[in-house]
């Protein structure tokens, strides 16, 4: 249900000629149907920790974004030792009817979706249903006939080698399975996910049969490559629960924690909730909405639930998320994994010279080391050779279409940007993330 609080808005002038629409009413409040009110969205009186002219610069620096045309509205949250210490809302929503960013926006979330995917398949380690070290074939048999691609043949098919070992479970949560994606890449796996759309498949059997006919990239434990092992992480949440991935999410980590506008698709009388997802248009020269069918979210559009970046939610939502981490894995009197999963998570996973290819958030493309990876996050284990301004073991991922947030345990805080968009203006590389690193630690006081 939505919750819908007391809140500051920053409305800037930014509106487009586009068709009319229809949408439904905004639901009933959260004091009426009881939801619970952390994190406060509303102006923060006073902020412990920081200084008062580097909110300020933050907040400024956020709003610019959205005058300078970058996207059409931003949210974003900082909470340090439990409390939010800065909360914005800039821009708009919706295009057409000027809707302003407020509580209770959605947001489609992407690869913010596979840290929680990782969380729920942690609790079910902790169930004692695998280990870290099995081979991911003891659970998926589909996969025993794998292959690894070696190279192409002169008329474009692949020449394919036995592999050493299969793919551990550690392997598979960190990105170094070996696994293609589809969504880049000119290579004969990453292509062969495209063509036989696999992350378009109809359930999460054929998702994995697709994927079972399909070539890895790399040998098993050799490299970090950004890849589909969190659909496939899903697919084994659902395997050892016995139900289906949304159902389990529902009941093990969105209603213990309060996530009640968290799922795979938006229910029809809350639609007119969900933030527009721009894409830039380089004939238009502008960013334009983009209407098409895979960013719809609504329950006919959604192929199978993908634990990899299928969910819908909002800022409040993941804050909990954020701080239940934070917390060692609790909120409000609820355990959703033990403390020692928790650091488990947050501590690298990767084999000697691997790491972090890409991910949005470093300052410079000479950065000496690269960020290391836990297990469905990405590791700022030494902030001076990875160019960070964030504590030592901060950790984080983002979305698609621009969302992203870091926990920093060092610090006691966590961060929270909602953006809706694809691509960018030409030459003009925002930095929405560097830069709200960047004023956060420079607010931050010694």
């Amino acid at each position: 249900m939505p919750k819908l609080k007391a809140c500051r808005r920053h409305l800037v002038g930014f509106t487009f000629a586009l068709a009319a629409l229809s949408l439904p009413a905004l639901p009933a409040t959260a004091e009426q149907n009881g939801a619970t009110d952390w994190p406060p969205l509303a102006d923060v009186d006073s902020a412990k920790g920081f200084r008062a002219d580097g909110l300020n610069a933050l907040d400024e620096r956020l709003q610019k974004f959205v005058e300078d045309g970058h996207v059409i509205g931003l949210q974003a949250m900082l909470v340090k030792d439990g409390q939010v210490a800065h909360y914005g809302e800039y821009g708009v929503r919706d295009v057409e009817t000027a809707t302003p960013v407020q509580a209770g926006t959605l947001y489609r979330i992407y690869s913010m979706t596979k840290p929680i995917t990782g969380v729920a398949l942690m609790q079910l380690y902790e169930e004692g249903k695998f280990d870290l070290d099995d081979p991911i074939t003891q659970y998926i048999p589909e996969f025993e006939a794998l292959k690894v691609l070696a190279g192409e043949h002169e008329d474009g098919t692949p020449i394919l080698k036995d592999l050493p070992r299969p793919a551990t479970m550690r392997e598979l949560m960190s990105h170094s399975a070996g696994f293609a994606y589809g969504l880049g890449g000119d290579d004969y796996a990453n292509a062969q996910f495209r063509e036989q759309n696999v992350l378009k498949s109809p359930d999460s059997q054929t998702f994995i049969d697709r994927v079972a006919g399909i070539p890895l990239l790399h040998e098993p434990g050799k490299v970090w490559y950004y890849s589909v092992a969190v659909d496939i992480q899903g697919y084994l949440v659902e395997k050892f629960s016995g139900m289906t991935l949304g159902d389990y999410l529902s009941a093990n980590v969105f209603t213990p924690l309060g996530m009640d506008d968290t799922g795979f698709y938006v229910p029809d009388a809350e639609y007119d909730r969900l933030s527009d997802v721009m894409y830039y248009a380089p004939e238009q020269e502008a960013f334009l909405p983009f209407y098409t069918e895979n960013v719809q979210f609504r329950q006919s559009t959604i192929a199978f639930e993908s634990g990899g970046g299928g969910l819908v939610s909002t800022i409040d939502d993941y804050a909990r998320f954020c701080q239940m981490m934070l917390n060692g894995g609790t909120l409000d009197g609820h355990r959703v994994l033990e403390e020692s999963t928790v650091a488990l998570m947050r501590t690298n996973q990767l084999p000697p010279n691997a790491g972090v290819e890409f991910d949005g958030t470093q300052r410079s493309a000479f950065t000496p080391k690269r960020r290391d990876f836990g297990l469905d996050f990405a590791i700022i284990s030494d902030p001076v050779a990875m160019d960070s301004p964030a504590g030592t073991g901060t950790y984080y991922w983002g979305g698609a279409a621009g969302t992203w947030f870091w926990i920093d345990p060092e610090n006691d805080l966590f961060f929270i940007g909602m953006i809706q968009r694809f691509g960018a203006l030409p030459g003009e590389p925002a930095g929405f993330r560097e830069e709200s690193m960047r004023l956060v630690y420079e607010a931050l006081e010694e």
